[in-house]
């Protein structure tokens, strides 16, 4: 099978479950190739990555014209479906705008490379570019929907009118096809996990942990809830427990953390890595008793699906306690598989903490069905194996 993979910026460390996605199709011998749109690098573990140049985005002066001289009819289409809602904002109606230029210089190259499916992984730039490129070409495309693209500010612009128009729909959580099963027919619409390439080796968690070893591993982004983490932090050190925690990641509020752990006197327990590479993460995680993640809903309406980081986490060892928004629960259920307990709720989290600090058959018996989830649920050959039959279907 021939696939055109269409991505938003690839390879990016924020999302390495597209290049588990990608490398288990290369894998299963699938012909793809990869662009993307906006950033990332010129190649992939020795595989060509097409990064789109934006200032080809002049030709559309003069192909722009033409693609309305001979698709005028699909193209004025697309046109009367951008009038049916304003869109949110300014970002989003760029990246849209981004999509569907991008398809149109690309038609030529699209046309040679002549694939069976177009398959974008956000219903966002990609699912735009997947949308003109059906309309100038008549190749289909399927979009995954996950998080953003879905839930910042209600959802894409043109979220209705792709889901509409794809011939598949990929989401990795329930919570994601639950927000858009109403938008499209629910039939096409595919709850496929993300995964795992290889499993860490399974570990037995610390006999007894004097010091809990705590890591959240996330970007540092207003809808990872640091601020309830932090005050979770100063309740642990406060009644006396003892701990060393690490937040590992980047992003915009680098700097308001670090003065959040400094203002509430937690320099000596929360330590700021910074970004790490994927190894090093899955070192920390071998390394960990615990996972805490706070996620919240974020104002924008923006917030997470399933973070890779959680199954990572429970198939290394280290116990998730978890937030109860969005798709954690799926994965982590309350007293099974981990803890679930609301960022608002810190007391609630001080006395999981106790409980797991003192009781290592509790934590055993959780990180063995946490790990048996993973084994069932989170393995990318076989979740992206079941998504390549479902586009065989759809493309034929």
């Amino acid at each position: 099978m021939r696939i055109l993979y269409v991505t938003t910026s690839f390879p990016v460390y924020s999302e390495t479950f597209l290049q588990r996605e990608a490398r288990a199709l290369i894998k299963a011998g699938v012909e793809i190739e990869i662009i993307s749109l906006h950033a990332g690098e010129n190649s992939f573990e020795g595989y060509p990555v097409i990064r789109f140049n934006k200032g080809s985005l002049l030709k559309l002066l003069y192909l722009l014209p033409l693609a309305f001289f001979r698709r005028g009819g699909a193209l004025s289409a697309i046109a009367r479906e951008m009038n049916v809602r304003k869109p949110a904002s300014f970002l989003n109606f760029a990246e849209n705008l981004l999509g569907f230029g991008a398809a149109i210089v690309l038609e030529k190259r699209i046309r040679d490379y002549a694939p069976d499916i177009v398959h974008c992984v956000w219903a966002s730039a990609p699912a735009a570019f997947g949308m003109m490129a059906e309309a100038l070409t008549g190749v289909r495309f399927s979009t995954g929907a996950h998080a953003y693209d879905i839930f910042e500010h209600g959802g894409d612009w043109l979220l209705q009118e792709k889901l509409k128009r794809a011939a598949l729909v990929h989401v990795s959580t329930d919570v994601a096809a639950d927000r858009i099963r109403d938008l499209c027919d629910s039939g096409k619409v595919k709850r496929i996990r993300r995964g795992l390439n290889a499993l860490p080796q399974a570990r037995e968690p610390r006999e007894t942990c004097p010091s809990l070893r705590i890591v959240c591993v996330a970007r540092l982004v207003e809808k990872k809830g640091f601020p309830y983490q932090l005050e979770i932090y100063r309740r642990l050190k406060e009644a006396g427990i003892d701990f060393e925690a690490k937040i590992i990641g980047d992003g915009p509020m680098e700097e308001e953390i670090a003065a959040g752990i400094k203002g509430l006197g937690l320099d000596d327990r929360v330590a700021l890595t910074g970004r790490l590479s994927e190894e090093e993460v899955l070192e920390e995680l071998q390394w960990a008793d615990l996972l805490f993640h706070t996620g919240v809903v974020a104002a924008s309406g923006d917030r997470d699906g399933l973070p890779n980081v959680v199954p990572e986490a429970m198939a290394s060892g280290a116990v998730v306690i978890g937030s109860p928004v969005s798709g954690v629960v799926e994965a982590v259920e309350d007293g099974v598989t981990g803890f679930v307990c609301a960022p608002w709720e810190p007391e609630r989290w001080v006395e999981r903490c106790v409980e797991l600090q003192v009781d290592a058959e509790l934590r055993r018996r959780l990180s063995k069905s946490a790990r048996e989830w993973v084994e069932r649920e989170f393995v990318a050959d076989r979740n992206t194996g079941y998504l390549l039959e479902c586009l065989e279907v759809v493309s034929g």
